[in-house]
């Protein structure tokens, strides 16, 4: 136990209840206008939730719009093409979230005949559907008395039990549950869930959390014992590793060939420009040479250097170079996923972020 903590009683009726009336006190004059919020349609919920996961809400508001506008029912995602579904995510990052919320539509369809399922371990059964999100579906579509555990509540829970272990530990997350589920009321169990939320995204924020003006500081021992800094214990730093690769636009006349990402590489599914990695910036015209025959069958030349990309997925800092490889001779390699397209097709096909970063220039 972190020192100066004490346990907090949250057994008692009296403090859940006081937490449960100035939660919803504050969530009535607080609570932001979202377009997820506009409607209790578990499909629309469902789409919000996973768009929202590890994504910004500034972020997912408007890819929310255009994909409800896209896919206005489970049905639509169901009989779209997987490749329009990825196009339309682009940029949200996280790609398999995509994919099985598409897999998971066709399930709906398939044996829930088109209408979202609202029995908990059904909605639990679905592809990409964890604990949290089937219990925000069902407590916000349909009321359903479902404790739930995100980023925002497990820091606002966390504080609220001055937890002194490691959030993320399995005796930590039995605790958060526990907590969770003890609190709920017994209506609008929606309505408290966002509103949780909305206090843990907006007031109790990971650095500097708004104290001052948050309804619940005087039943939080965290901020009554100025732990706020201390208090959900910080997850090991990340050590990042420093990679190099290269990206070859390779052009034949007005086309651009590209490739398609395979399930077990970063963005599976998208498409981008050839792709390698190398020991350094200082790559030779060979060494490019080798690398594009080795994955397309074309010979290529005129290397041309079009920009460098530095951008960081996951535990990695890459340095990208791009180039241009404009003499071009033989034909692709057909069992591999390539593919030539134009100008026009590229602003169609769903790409790496750096792929359509580098498409821009072209």
């Amino acid at each position: 136990m972190l020192e100066g903590s004490t346990p907090l009683d949250w057994h008692s009726a009296s403090w859940r209840q006081q937490l449960r009336r100035r939660l919803r006190t504050w969530y009535a004059d607080h609570r932001r206008s979202l377009p997820w919020r506009e409607s209790t349609d578990p499909y629309r919920i469902w789409v919000s939730e996973i768009m929202l996961q590890q994504t910004q809400v500034q972020t997912v508001r408007a890819y929310f719009l255009r994909f409800m506008q896209r896919f206005p029912t489970v049905q639509d995602l169901a009989v779209a093409d997987e490749q329009e579904v990825l196009r339309l995510w682009e940029g949200l990052g996280y790609y398999r979230r995509a994919r099985q919320m598409h897999l998971a539509a066709r399930v709906i369809v398939d044996q829930h005949e088109g209408v979202f399922p609202t029995d908990f371990d059904a909605v639990l059964a679905l592809p990409g559907i964890g604990r949290y999100t089937a219990g925000a579906i069902l407590s916000i579509s349909q009321d359903q008395r479902l404790p739930i555990l995100e980023a925002n509540t497990i820091r606002l829970n966390a504080r609220l039990t001055a937890l002194p272990d490691d959030p993320r530990s399995k005796a930590g997350q039995d605790l958060l549950w526990e907590f969770a589920e003890a609190i709920l009321p017994t209506k609008r169990v929606g309505e408290f869930n966002q509103a949780l939320m909305e206090l843990g995204s907006l007031v109790c924020t990971p650095k500097t959390p708004r104290c001052l003006v948050c309804p619940l500081k005087d039943l939080c021992p965290t901020c009554q014992q100025g732990l706020q800094g201390r208090i959900p214990l910080a997850p090991q730093k990340t050590v990042y590793h420093d990679v190099h690769e290269v990206a070859v636009v390779v052009q034949r006349n007005s086309k651009f060939l590209l490739r398609r990402c395979q399930p077990n590489e970063r963005w599976a599914g998208l498409w981008d420009f050839i792709r390698f990695p190398v020991e350094s910036d200082a790559v030779s015209d060979i060494e490019l040479q080798k690398q594009i025959f080795a994955l397309t069958n074309l010979d290529a030349g005129s290397f041309q250097a079009l920009t460098t990309i530095r951008h960081g997925v996951t535990k990695y800092r890459i340095t990208l170079r791009c180039v241009l490889a404009a003499g071009i001779s033989g034909r692709i390699n057909r069992s591999a996923e390539l593919q030539w397209v134009t100008r026009t097709q590229l602003a169609q096909i769903p790409l790496s972020v750096t792929g359509r970063k580098i498409s821009k220039l072209l």
